[in-house]
């Protein structure tokens, strides 16, 4: 006698989830056991892991069996990845063969990997699925228990966290009982191992770009010799951007569970990512045979640090163009199109030319003026456009390098003002029913309608070369004056706000 069972998985399509109904059908007839539906290797090999684990769960495996087993994946035209499939495809056969009672699966959504020994390993997604759950109406998701952390923030969903194949049937048959997982609100606000503003000595220029940058999302560029402080300044400027909210910690965890990087719970800290210059289009930008997001995309609502920038391929920063202005990126395939979020401040380094000297009054540059000029021209000016922060990084000397080191944080005192910067505009952009958190975010027909200038201010506009500035640059340019105006609390945007923003553009090297 024929017998089918029906409960329901999930798969991955970039970081959005879909629902997959994992229909398990006996029939009569020789043994044999089919995955169908458009499944991948890693799934079809999911017989044998399912096999091993029925048997060591003290459960009759397929494999004693003689029937035909059929497991099929719906929809067929979804391309099946991964192991997520494992639990279910084993609680679809205990179901189908009569193993375990019969329960309701209309309700309850399974994921885990299964071990040969019945336990379960950890998933990729198991945040995204559960948000998907949620808005589906599900009312129970089955996972690992090293998932369960991570997707107990969806509140209107049961998490149940899993140590084995045998705990999930007990707790359905309610032998056992297990105890949802709960959210439990993490530290934002926890800046262990990260460098303090304190540890650099001098560099007043270009920690007060760093400010801007921070309180606005603004892109900064720093152009330097080598060993004045570039990668350090970078790395301290995680140290006073505001602290994730809940809602960016869900979008950043979002991403880093799609992309098969392992956590428990919520990701706690910004993003900062820094690449190498031999890193492919595929790790940067995102995208595969099985598209994940790339290291763009993981520097979402945190920092992409790009050290040595002509020293990447120029296919690579030409890629950057257009996730600096929509915030995502598009990956298209024949048969699908994918976004991936990527709202991310760009903080590049550089030296002036291929020896790092040239401009340096301690050291002589070696090199000759075309070497200078195509060094620099690897950069192109649509890329440097979008770069609304522009500084020299100049060498410290030194006698102030011997002075004695502070004591007192001084990234602690900035982080502050970025918070209060970052208020402000949040009040702006609620007031005028706009969905987006900082300045660099704005369109140029929100910068007309929301930048208020001071009498002073409408002089200084036009007394710009407007055919230097690029509207882009323009516009940019008016967003970094609206974000040194909200750091130093200002109503409008004064004149000497807008003459600031616009040192930073003005450069004759790059």
């Amino acid at each position: 006698m024929a017998r089918l069972a029906k409960v329901y998985a999930a798969e991955l399509e970039g970081i959005a989830a879909k629902l997959i109904e994992v229909e398990v059908d006996l029939n009569v007839g020789l043994h044999s056991f089919n995955i169908v539906g458009l499944a991948d290797k890693s799934l079809n090999e999911a017989r044998e892991r399912v096999n091993s684990a029925l048997k060591n769960s003290g459960f009759k495996p397929p494999n004693r069996d003689n029937r035909k087993i059929t497991v099929n994946l719906a929809p067929a035209d979804i391309k099946k990845t991964g192991s997520q499939y494992d639990l279910a495809i084993a609680l679809g056969y205990l179901l189908a063969s009569g193993q375990t009672l019969k329960t309701n699966a209309t309700d309850k959504i399974f994921l885990g990997e299964l071990a040969l020994d019945g336990t379960l390993r950890p998933v990729s997604g198991a945040l995204n699925i559960a948000q998907m759950a949620a808005e589906r109406k599900f009312k129970c998701l089955f996972l690992p228990e090293a998932n369960a952390a991570e997707a107990a923030v969806i509140k209107e969903l049961k998490i149940i966290p899993l140590k084995n194949l045998k705990d999930a049937v007990e707790f359905l048959e309610e032998k056992i009982f297990i105890e949802p997982a709960r959210f439990e609100p993490p530290d934002f606000k926890n800046l262990e191992d990260v460098v303090d503003f304190s540890e650099i000595k001098g560099q007043e220029n270009a920690k007060r770009a760093m400010t801007i940058a921070a309180a606005g999302g603004h892109n900064l560029l720093m152009v330097g010799s080598p060993g004045v402080g570039k990668s350090l300044l970078a790395q301290a400027l995680i140290s006073i951007l505001a602290p994730l909210s809940l809602e960016e910690s869900i979008e950043i965890t979002k991403i880093y569970s799609a992309a098969g990087i392992k956590n428990r719970g919520l990701i706690t800290k910004r993003p900062y990512r820094a690449p190498h210059q031999t890193a492919s289009p595929v790790a940067l930008v995102g995208g595969g045979s099985s598209p994940r997001p790339g290291e763009i995309s993981l520097a979402h609502r945190g920092i992409l640090f790009l050290d040595e920038l002509p020293e990447f391929r120029r296919d690579l920063l030409e890629a950057l163009r257009q996730p600096l202005e929509s915030g995502f990126v598009q990956i298209t395939r024949v048969k699908e199109s994918l976004k991936f979020p990527a709202k991310f401040t760009l903080v590049a380094a550089m030296n002036p030319c291929p020896c790092g000297y040239y401009g340096d009054p301690e050291h002589k540059c070696s090199c000759s003026a075309y070497d200078v000029i195509r060094y620099q021209k690897k950069i192109s000016g649509p890329l440097l456009d979008r770069i609304d922060l522009q500084i020299h990084v100049d060498r410290v000397k030194v006698s102030e390098l011997r002075k004695n080191k502070k004591t007192e944080s001084e990234s602690g005192k900035l982080r502050k003002k970025v918070e209060a910067a970052r208020e402000i505009q949040k009040e702006r952009f609620q007031k005028n029913n706009l969905k987006i958190r900082l300045n660099s975010e704005m369109s140029s027909k929100q910068c007309e309608e929301i930048i208020d200038f001071d009498s002073e201010a409408e002089k200084f506009l036009e007394t710009l070369d407007k055919d230097w500035l690029s509207p882009r640059g323009y516009y940019r340019l008016l967003k970094a004056a609206r974000t040194i105006a909200d750091l130093e609390e200002s109503a409008k945007v004064k004149a000497e706000h807008l003459a600031e923003a616009f040192s930073y553009r003005l450069k004759e090297e790059v």
